[in-house]
């Protein structure tokens, strides 16, 4: 009688992902990155200068911060921007 094959243990083995599809992830440049259709690059980097200035305004302006405000308020915009977006596709 011949040996029946398991048909689980081949449905359990995973694959490592493509190398080239990993490459190709990994070489997408920042300014190709999509934000919402609606806000430009410029629109969005006076957002978040305005953003970095209130919390700098916040603190007194005081020096040594400014890197950490402006991460923060890049932070703080685009997730509004993708919480509108997200709130636009479920109206």
């Amino acid at each position: 009688m011949p040996r029946e094959k398991n048909p689980e243990s081949a449905a359990t083995r995973k694959r490592a992902p493509r190398k080239q599809a990993a490459q190709a992830v990994a070489e997408v440049p920042v300014a190709e990155v999509e934000y919402p259709a609606f806000v430009d690059p410029q629109q969005r980097t006076s957002l978040i200068a305005t953003a970095a200035y209130l919390r700098a305004q916040g603190r007194g302006f005081e020096a040594g911060h400014e890197l950490e405000d402006w991460l923060a308020a890049e932070a703080e915009v685009d997730a509004e921007l993708l919480r509108g977006t997200a709130d636009s596709a479920r109206t």
